[in-house]
């Protein structure tokens, strides 16, 4: 007899494992950290550097993008247990403040996660601090995946 037992839990290092061995070089040398995996949501630190500042040292909508969709990724390997082949269907970012010589979480919420589509809410803000304990989020996307596997 089978049970439909809910998939083991992904841990932040098995979400980093799975993030140096499927991704493009460019993609690791954002130097994205995985902070938190759970069934429903993931959160990874994409860490400032001068190297992703356009002019006037804002970080650039291009990295922030990146680090949405590789956060997706990994947000959908946490709910399914494990890796599997995927590819972006969609992605709907909007810019809602310049980031400035901070780092950025990215958390990636699964709203739908069906077999063949999977559906994420992404926030992008900078991490809190003693000053500021609750800063807005600086942007904010939508992604649709295709399950391939």
């Amino acid at each position: 007899m089978t049970t439909n037992q809910p998939p083991e839990p992904l841990t932040p290092a098995k979400a980093t494992e799975i993030l140096h061995a499927n991704f493009a070089p460019w993609i690791l040398a954002l130097n994205l950290t995985v902070e938190q995996t759970t069934p429903t949501h993931t959160t990874v630190r994409l860490p400032w550097s001068p190297s992703l500042a356009r002019e006037g040292g804002t970080l650039c909508g291009q990295a922030l993008m990146a680090a949405a969709d590789t956060t997706t990724v990994l947000a959908i390997s946490a709910a399914r247990g494990a890796f599997c082949p995927m590819t972006t269907v969609q992605q709907n970012t909007t810019f809602q403040r310049p980031i400035q010589e901070k780092d950025v979480l990215i958390t990636a919420h699964i709203t739908k996660l069906g077999r063949t589509l999977a559906f994420t809410d992404i926030t992008m803000t900078p991490p809190p601090t003693p000053g500021d304990p609750q800063s807005p989020p600086a942007a904010h996307a939508t992604t649709v995946y295709a399950i391939l596997g």
